[in-house]
């Protein structure tokens, strides 16, 4: 079992546009095994990570300070705190986290952390792959990419013939 208290974590901030938060992974620095918690603090007029659904884990979203929205199911829910979501490891689970608000909005999202996983990016049609750690995990991983999701290629697709199937 381990424990940490929040404030003796640094925070990593991501800034890549419209998405920009501050984060502090609570699940990792705790020692945590098959549970992921992060802290998330986002600006105002800020976005979460982009529109997705995860295949494998289960989210939870529990709003501790401020107002805003969550893009869930292409419908948007207003979030203030107190308010807790669950979001299935399916396409229905969809969502994002934005902060329409002029104060920052404060949440802790919890998750699973099985592995492999495939996380689902509808607005891009991209997909991501985790294999040896799920997302947020810092093992390291056999497989790991983005690909688009309509990029399908034939299973024998560059592969030599076998000779055994050609004729004399």
């Amino acid at each position: 079992m381990g424990k940490v208290n929040e404030s003796d974590l640094d925070w990593t901030t991501l800034d890549r546009g419209e998405t920009a938060f501050r984060r502090k992974q609570l699940g990792e620095a705790a020692d945590g095994d098959r549970l992921g918690a992060s802290l998330y603090e986002l600006p105002p007029g800020k976005r979460s990570w982009p529109y997705h659904y995860h295949t494998a884990n289960e989210e939870a979203l529990y709003v501790l300070a401020g107002s805003g929205a969550l893009r869930l199911g292409g419908e948007r829910t207003p979030l203030e705190a107190g308010d807790y979501v669950a979001l299935p490891a399916d396409e229905s689970g969809a969502h994002r986290v934005v902060n329409d608000s002029e104060e920052p909005l404060r949440y802790l999202a919890v998750s699973t952390m099985d592995d492999p996983e495939v996380t689902v990016y509808p607005d891009s049609e991209k997909l991501s792959v985790f294999v040896g750690s799920p997302p947020g995990g810092r093992d390291g991983r056999s497989v790991h990419g983005y690909y688009e999701r309509d990029a399908d290629v034939d299973y024998w697709s560059g592969e030599e013939s076998d000779p055994r199937d050609e004729s004399e």
